[in-house]
């Protein structure tokens, strides 16, 4: 195993791996509706106790007790004054931050796992020969209170380490570097009894064949129903399939098989020095998607350096991701969605950075070392702890974020430094629930009714009840506050709007104010923020379902970009909407009503057309208004509204 100690060594080292182009873009889909989302404080709680030297990589609770893994040597309560040999694994009170003294196990070597049992005993996995002064190969249990030997579980592993621990009903998932378990072949992933340790014969799944270096499985994941599992590392090939990295496991509560699911999107060497890069993976809360972690620089065709998300009923070949989120070239190493979002730690400094080369590209979002995706489009929330605040002396910036872990009362984090959220924080540290927030679930005006406002004058609008067939008897209404206003479009009570301002860069910036009974409030944005997508070359625009779609004038197409409502974020990457007759480059001015566009055209008339997200017809245009001197359909600054 002296090849996986060299690569394990590695990992210590800096991973910001040189590179040249950016990661790819999946072909696009529809849009995925919004859903509410609970994110905790990003504030560190101040009473979790802190680890010397080493790692924090493995987290679990049972009761009120909190247990800690990885490889450091000491440790201290928060405020402590001095440091207490411990090796590998301790416990402390949830509640005060107290270290509970009575457990004591006596570990030779790293954890990189816990789990609890059943029968709520402590299920340890690592990379450990001798536990308590007995032979226990990678995997032990052991009693909750005090520490000691299980001596009747039966549980045993050998090879480099066990790397992860799931408990699912009564089922002990395990995955590692590992070929044999119970004395029976079974090769980087395991299932057994976890209330005996005793071997499950119905699962043989067995992933093999290193990219390069030692094969292993590094990341796992079960799905809460308990149906399929997800597994990353180091291995090209499961039960004789090729599956690069990244297998689909299902019929879990049947006869396990690898599922008709790959991905070509791991395939690639991404830089030097990583033997694989998808580093971690979890499911969902419902198990409808998972998402992957990635590290390893660039590569034309891998997603390396990147956050994706795959749907977990997809089945095929040559799948792609619904989302990527890519770094601009910084390692992702831990992952965790809880709660409706994606959390993610690493060695990172920026997030929605696809053009950005080991520097912040155009869109790029500062996000040092952690952030909170929203589910639906992978964009950044407003959520930016930082992985920063070490003292002098201590450790600032280390190469890996090892575990992010959902606890009963907030997020806990392990890693290889002494900094979180600009405070002291020795390897690990928790964001509680309490303190934090949530986000609503906003989107366009879903009514089938209302009204579409038109500006054509700063200060001024017109007012049109619309059922999305027949338009009323226009108003003139006055928008003191929408002035040098381009594209416009509503979501949930706010109004977006491109603000042309010679004083910004690009000349123009996306502004918002809220919209409440037919009003455009005060903007707050101010000039620069978002300019860097130069606003004023939108003709019109309207929200639906994470994404901002929109139109350039003279351009035959229709864009759009992934848009975070939370922090009013534009997404970095420009896709376009596939359409057949129509001619995009003359519309002035959309919005979606009721599963249609309805768009405005320099020749003044207004139009509708239905829209799937996936492709437009033109041929299904019908004219809704011709142009009038009371209304003419020809302004950018269209949007709709219900009241």
């Amino acid at each position: 195993m002296a090849g996986l100690r060299r690569w394990l060594a590695a990992l210590a080292a800096p991973v910001l791996a040189a590179g040249l182009l950016a990661a790819p873009t999946p072909a696009r889909a529809a849009g995925l509706p919004p859903v509410p989302m609970t994110l905790t404080s990003p504030n560190p709680a101040d009473n979790t106790p802190h680890a010397q030297n080493g790692d924090v990589k493995a987290f679990a609770e049972i009761g009120t007790t909190v247990y800690v893994g990885g490889s450091f040597t000491s440790i201290k309560a928060a405020g402590g004054a001095s440091w207490t040999a411990r090796s590998y694994l301790f416990a402390y009170d949830r509640t005060s931050g107290a270290l509970k003294t009575g457990f004591t196990p006596a570990l030779d070597g790293a954890v990189h796992a816990l789990a609890v049992s059943p029968d709520g005993k402590l299920i340890v996995g690592g990379a450990f020969g001798t536990v308590n002064g007995v032979a226990r190969k990678n995997l032990v249990e052991l009693d909750p209170a005090t520490g000691a030997t299980v001596g009747s579980w039966v549980g045993r592993s050998d090879g480099g380490l066990v790397r992860r621990t799931i408990v699912v009903g009564n089922k002990l998932y395990i995955a590692g570097a590992f070929h044999w378990v119970n004395g029976t072949q079974h090769s980087l992933l395991a299932r057994l009894d976890a209330t005996t340790g005793a071997i499950d014969p119905a699962f043989q799944i067995d992933a093999s064949v290193a990219r390069s270096s030692v094969e292993l499985v590094w990341g796992l994941a079960v799905a809460p129903n308990g149906e399929s599992l997800v597994a990353v590392g180091n291995f090209t090939q499961v039960n004789g399939a090729s599956r690069n990295q990244v297998v689909l496991v299902e019929q879990l509560k049947g006869t396990p098989k690898v599922a008709n699911w790959s991905t070509q999107r791991y395939v690639a060497q991404c830089g030097a020095g990583f033997p694989f890069y998808a580093r971690d993976v979890d499911f969902s809360d419902d198990g409808s998607y998972f998402v992957i972690a990635a590290d390893g620089g660039r590569a034309a065709g891998a997603y390396c350096d990147t956050i994706a998300r795959f749907e977990t009923g997809t089945r095929g070949a040559a799948i792609d991701g619904t989302w990527v989120d890519d770094t601009g070239h910084d390692s992702v190493t831990s992952i965790e969605a809880a709660d409706n979002v994606v959390y993610v730690g690493g060695h990172f400094r920026w997030l929605n950075n696809a053009n950005g080369d080991d520097s912040a590209g155009a869109g790029a979002i500062n996000r040092y070392g952690l952030g909170a995706l929203d589910p639906i489009n992978g964009m950044p929330l407003v959520w930016n702890p930082t992985r920063s605040g070490a003292p002098a002396g201590t450790t600032d910036w280390g190469p890996i974020l090892w575990e992010l872990w959902r606890g009963s009362n907030g997020l806990l984090a392990g890693f290889d430094n002494d900094g979180l959220g600009n405070e002291y924080h020795g390897r690990m540290g928790l964001f509680p629930l309490a303190g934090g927030r949530t986000v609503p679930a906003v989107n366009a005006p879903t009514a089938a009714s209302g009204y579409l406002y038109l500006s054509t004058a700063d200060g001024q609008a017109t007012k049109v009840p619309f059922d999305g067939t027949t338009l009323g008897t226009p108003v003139a209404t006055s928008q003191p506050n929408l002035t040098a206003a381009g594209a416009a479009f509503s979501v949930g009570n706010k109004l977006y709007w491109s603000k042309t301002d010679a004083t910004a860069p690009n000349g123009s910036y996306l502004d918002v104010s809220i919209f409440s009974a037919g009003s455009v409030g005060a903007p707050w944005v101010g000039s620069g923020y978002n300019s860097w997508f130069k606003a004023n070359a939108l003709s019109g625009a309207f929200y639906l379902d994470g994404r901002m779609y929109y139109t350039k004038a003279g351009i035959n197409k229709l864009f759009y970009r992934y848009f975070e409502p939370d922090g009013h974020i534009v997404g970095c990457t420009e896709f376009t909407v596939p359409s057949l007759n129509i001619y995009w480059g003359n519309a002035r001015g959309l919005a979606w009503v009721n599963g249609k566009i309805v768009y405005g055209n320099v020749d003044g008339v207004l139009r509708t057309v239905p829209f799937n997200q996936r492709a437009v017809e033109g041929r299904a245009s019908i004219r809704l208004a011709p142009a009038s001197a009371g209304v003419k359909w020809s302004s950018p600054t269209l949007f709709f509204a219900t009241s």
